[in-house]
């Protein structure tokens, strides 16, 4: 494609570096901002300089932060003895949008995938199993996996389950299942299966 400036170009190129944006809808965006006031666009860039610059990791969940501490984890009024374990910061914000959950979080930064050479020490994990030593460990009572159903999901589960052993805490995970409002006949086999094996009392 040529494009009428070199500027342009090398704009496109980038915002085209985002997931899910081709070069055609870079084009269309660079000219939008293009279009806009000079400030509105400086505001942009400002806004994404400083949250590249100045957002920081909770120095006790991992969870992204303006400060040291997150607001969840800062907050009083969090369940402390409930640990919801997720692998990125995406998690928390889905479970956090169901406002069913009022406990603490503890983020992973990924899950373990050896084809993708990512190993247990790669992640969290020592960090979570050092806030369970620590002086707030005491008031842990319930650690959650909410963490996706896949072969690596579930072999990081399996792998923080035995971590979790010695702690004699209750570990428990997501409920795994047919979706409300899907039909039985297009579930997957491994989905319905599981549905049948952690069926609950009919209240």
């Amino acid at each position: 494609m040529e494009y009428p400036s070199k500027l342009i170009e090398d704009a496109v190129n980038e915002v085209s570096k985002l997931p899910g944006i081709g070069k055609k809808t870079a084009l269309r965006l660079v000219l939008h901002l293009l279009k806009r006031d000079e400030e509105q666009t400086e505001t942009l860039a400002q806004s994404l300089t400083a949250m590249r610059t100045q957002v920081k990791y909770c120095r006790k969940c991992h969870n992204l932060s303006d400060h040291d501490l997150c607001s969840i984890c800062a907050s009083n009024k969090r369940d402390q003895s409930l640990i919801c374990v997720v692998e990125d910061t995406r998690d928390v914000l889905a479970i956090e949008n169901t406002a069913q959950y009022k406990g603490l979080y503890h983020v992973l930064g990924g899950i373990i995938s050896p084809v993708e050479g990512i190993g247990p020490s790669d992640l969290q994990i020592d960090s979570l199993m050092t806030r369970l030593r620590g002086a707030e460990g005491e008031q842990v009572r319930e650690i959650i996996l909410a963490i996706s159903p896949t072969m690596e999901g579930d072999t990081t589960a399996f792998y923080l389950q035995k971590k979790l052993k010695p702690f004699n805490l209750k570990v428990s995970t997501i409920a795994r299942g047919v979706p409300i409002g899907g039909d039985l006949e297009y579930a997957d086999e491994v989905t319905l299966g599981r549905s049948i094996l952690s069926r609950i009392a009919y209240e």
